[in-house]
């Protein structure tokens, strides 16, 4: 299986013009530690940029010089077909998540049926009027009822990333992030999967700026052929694989 993709990026390469410039790839933060191995076995040079999607988006909105933008819900890259900053119907998902409440050591246990015993601690969460994670999560804590009783003590950080590590340090004893995210992160241990319809479905889509260099393309195709290293990962593959 790898030597069949090795031989297919080869004969993608062999097909592009010479092109000098690296290809820039726009994606959420979740996707960092998958992306940076992926990209790490193409052959041509690329330049990867991690943030929360909504910041990203406004990013390329702006006229930031990104060939590929990837985030991690449909509504930001939708926003951005809408005002013509990626070409319509040029878009694919690449993988799938869950939401977790992850715990950091020493932090009590809690059920996903008491999330009301919260109350008073401190929930690492991405932003939660913009960042996908955190919407995500206002909408999980929302389903089971919990959200006011929670809001006062959430910590709202810039990117899911980022309150994955108040809970790895111990800043704070929990955190709500993505499945993918808790793979091999020290200090935490996964204490609540919610369930998948108490949010909207967490999907990463795919796809090229309108300035795109030549090179996007094939970039592209390597990131949506590498569904190994995205399940290694801890991510689910697209819809209906």
């Amino acid at each position: 299986m790898r030597a069949m993709r090795g031989l297919a990026v080869l004969l993608i390469l062999c097909a592009l013009p010479g092109r000098a410039e690296p290809v820039t790839v726009f994606a959420a933060a979740s996707l960092k530690p998958v992306l940076d191995s992926v990209l790490a076995d193409w052959p041509g040079e690329t330049v990867s940029v991690y943030g929360g999607s909504s910041a990203l988006a406004r990013q390329i909105e702006a006229g930031a010089p990104a060939d590929i933008f990837i985030s991690a819900n449909a509504d930001w890259m939708d926003h951005l077909v809408a005002g013509g900053a990626v070409p319509a119907d040029s878009t694919l998902i690449i993988a799938r998540n869950r939401l977790v409440l992850v715990a950091a050591a020493g932090a009590p246990p809690v059920g996903i049926d008491a999330l009301a015993a919260l109350a008073g601690a401190r929930i690492a969460v991405a932003l939660t009027d913009a960042v996908p994670a955190g919407v995500y999560a206002k909408a999980a804590l929302t389903r089971f009822g919990v959200w006011e009783a929670l809001r006062p003590t959430l910590v709202e950080t810039q990117d899911v990333r980022a309150a994955l590590r108040l809970a790895v340090t111990g800043a704070a004893p929990y955190a709500i992030v993505y499945a993918s995210d808790a793979v091999g992160a020290a200090g935490v241990d996964v204490a609540v999967v919610f369930p998948e319809n108490s949010h909207p479905p967490i999907v990463y889509l795919a796809g090229p700026t309108t300035d795109a260099g030549p090179g996007a393309a094939a970039v592209l195709a390597h990131i949506a052929a590498s569904g190994d290293a995205f399940a290694a990962a801890g991510f689910l593959p697209p819809e209906g694989e």
